[in-house]
């Protein structure tokens, strides 16, 4: 058995930059000195979700890689000896940017980074209009704890993502989101949504042995153009074992601050007794590259 203590934040955001990153240090000091080895953070923690809207201002959010804030929470890491997933608004060049992860070694320095890959454009969802899509491919970080195949929110949807950081080694799924209720649709629209979320995600757990992470936000964000009340987001971040069970699951509307302890080596054992790796036709898959079959 090696057991790895896995902390997440589910927090609020709010339009103070300053407040939210010195509640993301106090919360990862706490988690750390509750034994906390792994740290994931939300999708976008440092600002407001600024895509409800399309306004170039919010460019201005935006900070290179190495910056600001891979300092700050590289500083973090080699203070309390902790990996960290953070999740950062990319300026890599002027007019290119992208909504990109960044995990921290225990030491400061960065391990590595992923760019968010598929990008949605929906209404409050205005993604497409900041972020140019990622170009690093699908592959999994190596860090002292292990291969983290980190993505990003959108991508969760999608199988094929998940599938290609398994074929590469990854030992952990890990998702940092944002994500939350339209408030035109009806409560049992806002469910179904929210349980397919999960669903799928549980879904990527099942079909590749490992163990999911998600950390998502909580709490309403109003929209500054006032065309639509803004997003509830819906919080149940959760930690998902490799035959999709519910280890934990955060509430739809509390800040929440936890560890959870996996056997990362179970998920050995999973796929001797379920060997979807060993059965899979790779002989006849190939129109999955293809964008539809006619």
């Amino acid at each position: 058995m090696r057991e790895l203590k896995i902390g997440f934040l589910q927090q609020h955001n709010t339009a103070d930059t300053k407040d939210n990153l010195l509640r993301l240090a106090e919360g990862i000091s706490d988690l750390a000195k509750r034994g906390a080895q792994l740290i994931v953070l939300q999708e976008l923690h440092n600002s407001l979700y600024f895509c409800q809207t399309e306004d170039v201002r919010n460019f201005d959010l935006a900070e290179p890689i190495p910056g600001p804030s891979t300092r700050f929470f590289g500083e973090l890491a080699k203070e309390y000896g902790v990996v960290i997933v953070t999740s950062l608004f990319e300026k890599r060049a002027p007019g290119l940017y992208h909504n990109t992860a960044v995990v921290l070694e225990k030491d400061g320095t960065i391990a590595g980074i992923y760019r968010k890959m598929h990008i949605p454009d929906d209404p409050a969802y205005y993604e497409k209009f900041y972020f140019t899509p990622g170009d690093l491919g699908f592959h999994p970080i190596q860090t002292s704890v292990g291969k983290l195949g980190v993505m990003v929110c959108w991508d969760q949807w999608y199988p094929e993502a998940a599938r290609l950081m398994t074929l590469q080694g990854a030992d952990l799924l890990i998702y940092p989101t944002a994500i939350g209720y339209e408030s035109s649709d009806t409560v049992e629209e806002q469910q179904r949504q929210r349980i397919a979320w999960q669903t799928v995600q549980r879904g990527h757990a099942v079909a590749n042995g490992l163990p999911v992470i998600t950390v998502n936000r909580v709490g309403h964000e109003p929209d500054p153009s006032g065309q639509t009340n803004g997003i509830q987001f819906w919080g149940t971040s959760f930690v998902a074992g490799p035959q999709g069970e519910l280890i934990y699951e955060a509430s739809t509307d509390e800040e929440e601050s936890i560890i959870v302890e996996l056997d990362i080596e179970h998920s050995e054992q999973v796929r001797r007794w379920w060997p979807f790796l060993r059965d899979r036709r790779t002989d006849e898959y190939q129109d999955i590259l293809k964008r539809y079959i006619d």
